[in-house]
């Protein structure tokens, strides 16, 4: 199944840290917005980072916390063929221009969640290889990395 990027990106001029995914899995298109899967741990783990509850905040103060934590967030593949929401499946990818946000932002660092993020990300942005890290995906399918090892492994690329 072809699926193509159904989101706008969150940033504004202040954002410094750019997260990139691969693509909204089903559920989280269902609901509106980025990791919205129930299983997915990356509201619970900025929760615990932050100190605040993110995984039941609304959409509206979900980017409300990211604009005001200086976080920008997107995903780097803008179409592509993939069966339901697995990355593994991922076939013939078209990445995302990401020039805009690079130029109407302050990003320093950009976090790629889960190795096949990173690895599109190096095909189309080698550029940006220096202030670019691959963290451990937020995904339940990456069950061998505990929410409390993604919160210590996340922290300190977010406070870098």
């Amino acid at each position: 199944m072809i699926k193509t990027h159904p989101f706008q990106p969150v940033y504004d001029k202040t954002s410094k840290v750019l997260i990139l995914g691969t693509l909204p899995s089903i559920e989280s298109v269902k609901q509106g917005f980025y990791y919205m899967h129930p299983q997915n741990r990356f509201w619970k783990m900025l929760s615990a980072i932050y100190h605040m509850d993110l995984y039941t905040a609304s959409i509206e103060e979900k980017k409300e916390f990211l604009l005001k934590h200086s976080i920008a967030l997107y995903d780097i593949i803008q179409s592509c063929e993939i069966q339901k929401s697995s990355d593994a499946s991922i076939r013939n990818v078209s990445c995302t221009d990401l020039e805009n946000i690079l130029k109407e932002s302050q990003i320093q660092h950009i976090l790629l969640n889960g190795k096949t993020a990173y690895e599109h990300f190096l095909k189309s942005y080698p550029q940006y290889k220096d202030i670019a890290r691959c963290v451990p995906s937020t995904s339940s399918a990456n069950a061998r990395i505990s929410l409390e090892e993604l919160i210590e492994l996340w922290k300190k690329y977010l406070f870098l």
